[in-house]
């Protein structure tokens, strides 16, 4: 019997292999076993000191810690019987830990490996009671929160610049809330004075002073709140070096049409006007005429829903895209003073031939008479019902127990958020350049960047050879394909000057933190986030800007510059670790690469140039087969049903991402592969007997374990442009070959249909 013994490994040494046809022999210290007896012999007869039992605990704990290891090698040499090494240095036994917890082999991976995947997973979480769902995500999430929050709570120093110092006064001022108790509501009636007053809560309201264009713009500009008409400033799909106004329908007070237009909805729409009502009443209104009042706005708002355009209809760029001048526009919707409005909101310069860009003319068309047919009480009373309701989670706890009231119907939670989470996202979202910069300096490694760059490039390159693959794309088109997919610009981490301490503080300057008024520093950060976006209308384009801050799990393509951008805050498990293999890291960051890299090129993304100009790049016979390609996916995903929910999921409204989801795990899956033939087959991770590629589709799946209330569902089916997480792993791997090849699904099983669908 050969004897094998792992001698200390320092921290430079890679791993501790053991060859799978030896066998292991247990080395017993005499040490231990002579002290431990003399111990047994002198403690009979006496009760243990605390300590005593602290070190037995110890040593049984180090005893099942040796037995475990000696079983899993044991265990090793039953699955593997050739002469391959499997890896067991500490990383790659916690991760394959980590596997084994999710998953469920008593489900064919073949019939659900959604299922498969995630079964025990959900076996063993619940969803916390302040939460609509739980998920991998989610709990990354909250991990980045809790890190969030203690770089926040510690006191500023010698290291914090202007920015991070406001940062952290603006968290503890949030955290006040004996503080927020004690000033009230009282600077929030001071604004509603300074906008006239709210009719419902006071009899001072004068008709005739009240003009709805003024009103708007003001909310605008002072708490980056868009009401009936949503107002921004970005680049010009048609000409991205040059920035415009944009106008759009505003969102609804509740998040999506269907709620007021679904009969069987009343329960929602009833929850919506208690609270309405109840705010009202919190603010002085008397609940009787209030409630009155409170259900004509509700009636409004169901005319607003009524002429909003659902997400189906917002799906083709180009043909909705149009851009006017204001003088054309007041044509087009001349009950509204669109003059008056935009010189309100940005200068009293404005001109009627400035241009602006919309997408939604018969919106507009239809809002102007809506408008004008409507008492100005009416719309007075909703203008500043959704004011309020934006503002209440950053009032006083009575104003937030309502909102809260309003959210268990809406959303099936059972609990408030703490105070924390709330501060932390409120604080992340609105500075986040700054809480970025503190999280950056202290939890994101630049080897992290350089991997995720090399990763790019791997990814572009497999995505390059599918256009060289591809069958159905005439050569001119492929040949600007590629070019587009060439420039396309990779963005890691974070923003490059947020660690400059004085540029930092330069971006922040504008902005003003008051440490002894929560609120008044709220309405500031609203202010200089409105002031911000208007100056951008005279400025060139910032291709370098980006979108999202670096403490957020998420990842974006911007048509308009061709940037795919991953903030430091994805770059952590599930989706990616210097301790996982590289087939899970392709099957989870690389999977995101491929996805973002594809939205280039998906229903949406593939109108616009590699300069990011929306425009007709594609011949005409191109266009056609994508189309039917496309199509295939909306009726495919259009079949599948979330059980949950008992609704199928509308096909229309996610297509660009079920098409990034199916591009981008092609994309790293042969991205992984062609690593592999570079530098070799990784060694097999213990106790799952499962191949690095069978690995690689599991860590996808990973992704989007999760689950989520009733009320989470029907509303994720209405409002999101993501597929729910069951079928984000269902329809990319029922559509892949590579997928059923690697797991050995029979044609026709659940998984592996005959009838496939594939864009890229």
């Amino acid at each position: 019997m050969e004897k094998i013994r792992c001698e200390e490994m320092n921290e430079n040494s890679a791993s501790c292999k053991l060859p799978i046809n030896t066998e292991l022999k247990i080395i017993e210290d005499p040490v231990f076993v002579q002290v431990h007896v003399a111990a047994d012999r002198k403690d009979i007869g006496r009760n243990w000191t605390h300590r005593e039992k602290w070190l037995l605990s110890i040593c049984i704990f180090v005893v099942v810690v040796l037995v475990a290891f000696v079983t899993v090698t044991f265990v090793f040499k039953e699955i593997y019987n050739g002469d391959e090494e499997i890896c067991l240095t500490t990383d790659c036994i916690k991760t394959a830990a980590e596997l084994l917890e999710d998953i469920d082999f008593s489900v064919d991976p073949c019939d659900d490996f959604y299922q498969y995947t995630c079964g025990n997973w959900e076996r063993r979480n619940i969803i916390p009671e302040d939460m609509a769902a739980i998920g991998n995500i989610e709990r990354q999430h909250r991990k980045l929160q809790i890190i969030i929050k203690r770089i926040l709570e510690t006191p500023p120093n010698q290291f914090d610049g202007n920015a991070t110092t406001k940062a952290k006064t603006l968290y503890k001022s949030c955290m006040n809330m004996s503080q927020i108790q004690y000033i009230g509501d009282k600077p929030f009636h001071h604004i509603l004075r300074s906008f006239g007053g709210w009719p419902v809560i006071t009899d001072q309201w004068d008709a005739d002073k009240f003009s709805i264009e003024s009103t708007l713009a003001k909310l605008y500009k002072e708490f980056h709140i868009s009401v009936i008409l949503n107002f921004n400033v970005s680049p010009d799909d048609k000409n991205s070096s040059t920035n415009i106004i944009h106008l759009d329908q505003a969102h609804l007070g509740m998040p999506s049409r269907d709620y007021y237009l679904d009969p069987n909805d009343i329960q929602y729409v009833d929850a919506y006007e208690n609270f309405m009502v109840s705010v009202s009443e919190l603010l002085g209104a008397d609940r009787n005429f209030s409630g009155k009042e409170l259900r004509e706005v509700i009636q409004f708002e169901t005319e607003l829903a009524n002429i909003t355009n659902s997400i189906e209809d917002r799906v083709d760029m180009e043909s909705l895209y149009t851009k006017i001048s204001i003088a054309e526009l007041n044509q087009m919707a001349p009950e509204f003073d669109w003059l008056k409005y935009f010189r309100s909101i940005i200068s009293p310069d404005v001109q009627e031939s400035e241009q602006l860009v919309t997408i939604a003319p018969n919106y507009l068309r239809n809002m102007s008479q809506l408008l004008s047919r409507t008492h100005k009480r009416i719309i007075a009373n909703y203008i500043f019902w959704i004011m309020t309701k934006e503002l209440c989670p950053h009032l006083t706890h009575e104003y937030r127990l309502l909102d809260y009231r309003y959210r268990k119907v809406l959303e099936g939670i059972r609990k408030e958020k703490t105070l924390w989470e709330s501060c932390v996202s409120f604080i992340n979202t609105e500075i986040g350049h700054a809480v970025g910069a503190l999280f950056v300096s202290e939890h994101f490694k630049k080897e992290n960047k350089d991997i995720a760059l090399e990763m790019i490039q791997n990814i572009r390159n497999a995505f390059n050879k599918l256009l060289d693959d591809n069958t159905w794309m005439d050569e001119e088109t492929r040949k600007f394909a590629k070019e587009k997919a060439n420039a396309m610009i990779g963005m890691i981490g974070y923003p490059e000057f947020i660690l400059k301490k004085s540029k930092l503080d330069k971006f922040y300057e504008m902005l003003e933190v008051d440490p002894d008024s929560y609120f008044r520093s709220v309405h500031q950060i609203k202010r200089y986030k409105s002031h911000n976006q208007i100056k951008e209308l005279r400025e060139p384009v910032d291709r370098e800007k980006w979108l999202q801050d670096p403490a957020v799990i998420n990842a974006y393509y911007n048509p308009n510059t061709n940037d795919i951008v991953f903030p430091a805050g994805i770059l952590q498990p599930v989706f990616y670790s210097n301790s996982y293999p590289k087939s899970l890291n392709y099957g989870g960051i690389g999977i995101v690469i491929g996805h973002e890299i594809t939205h280039g090129f998906d229903n949406r993304g593939r109108k616009f140039d590699k300069t990011g100009n929306l425009k007709q790049w594609w011949k005409n016979e191109t266009i056609e087969a994508f189309n039917k390609k496309a199509q295939c996916m909306i009726d495919q995903y259009s079949s599948f049903v979330l059980k949950q929910a008992g609704l199928k999921i509308r096909g229309i409204n996610t297509l660009g991402e079920n098409i990034a989801d199916n591009g981008g795990l092609k994309q790293a899956y042969q991205a992984y592969q062609q690593w592999v033939a570079d530098h070799g087959a990784e060694p097999p991770l213990p106790g799952l007997n499962l191949t690095h590629e069978q690995l690689f589709f599991v860590n996808y799946a990973r992704i989007w374990c999760g689950k989520m209330r009733d009320e989470e569902a029907l509303n994720q089916i209405r409002t999101e442009v993501h597929s729910p997480g069951p079928i984000r792993v269902k329809g990319p791997l029922s559509n892949s070959v590579e997928f059923s090849k690697v797991y050995n699904c029979p044609l026709g099983s659940n998984m592996n249909p005959e009838h496939k669908c594939q864009v890229w």
